[in-house]
């Protein structure tokens, strides 16, 4: 069975986040860029899989700038075996990004799409749920547990009230979840080989699907700075600090 990954390009998330002057969006300019953290739980889901012998491929999908093909060089890096970039201008929102992925697996034909619960750019969390919906497929959202059979997979999913085990005819939609697994490192060797490994560069106009953008940004702003501390006394002033704020 083959297995698809997308994966994205997003600040690294070790960046302390600069917004622009006039409030129009994030500063990229000389920040240093990695693949979505979800997304590198999916990916390295995908290799487990394919080392428990369940699955026969592993492919990496990016969409966006040329320099996305950096991000599928570290899932190459990491144990895929090939990559595809979609490569588009400007941002591409949640819909656009499905309806290509669609597309893809309509070309890749796998028998099952992982990918990270959401991206922490964004944090749309719709991805994953918008393909599901495109392919007619069932989906696990939230995965922080996968055990795949010959044809179904059982997705533990993290919801408020706890875990729910659901299971899935294959082919599938499952996003992936923090407590799903720790990634692997890439060493120097795989860093080396995945030079080597192919990488289709494709351009997001083929697939004919409307790229603008549906919704605006009308402002970006810093969240509001926290106030500084204050010391106390004894537990008997925190005590009536807290009354007096209605917290006990």
């Amino acid at each position: 069975m083959k297995i698809l990954v997308p994966v994205k390009r997003v600040v690294d998330y070790n960046v302390n986040i600069r917004v622009k002057a006039d409030g129009s969006g994030v500063d990229l300019a000389n920040v240093k860029m990695s693949m979505n953290p979800f997304d590198e739980i999916a990916v390295e889901e995908a290799l487990r899989l394919r080392e428990a012998g369940a699955a026969s491929e592993v492919v990496a999908v990016s969409i966006g700038p040329k320099e996305a093909q950096e991000t599928v060089r570290t899932a190459l890096a990491m144990g895929a075996d090939r990559g595809i970039v979609i490569e588009a201008a400007g941002p591409v929102e949640p819909l656009a990004v499905a309806k290509l992925l669609k597309a893809v697996v309509a070309e890749e034909a796998p028998g099952l799409v992982i990918l990270g619960k959401q991206a922490i750019d964004d944090d749309s969390n719709q991805t994953g749920q918008m393909l599901a919906a495109l392919l007619g497929w069932p989906q696990g959202t939230f995965a922080s547990k996968l055990a795949l059979g010959t044809d179904a997979i059982e997705v533990t999913r993290e919801v408020d009230g706890g875990l729910q085990t659901v299971r899935l005819t294959l082919p599938a939609v499952v996003t992936a979840d923090l407590r799903l697994n720790e990634p692997r490192y890439a060493s120097l060797p795989n860093i080396m080989k995945a030079k080597k490994k192919p990488v289709d560069v494709r351009d997001a106009g083929q697939y004919g699907v409307d790229l603008a953008p549906r919704l605006t940004v009308l402002k970006t702003a810093e969240p509001p700075a926290r106030p500084a501390g204050v010391r106390l006394g004894s537990v008997a002033e925190l005590i009536e600090r807290l009354n007096a704020a209605g917290v006990i």
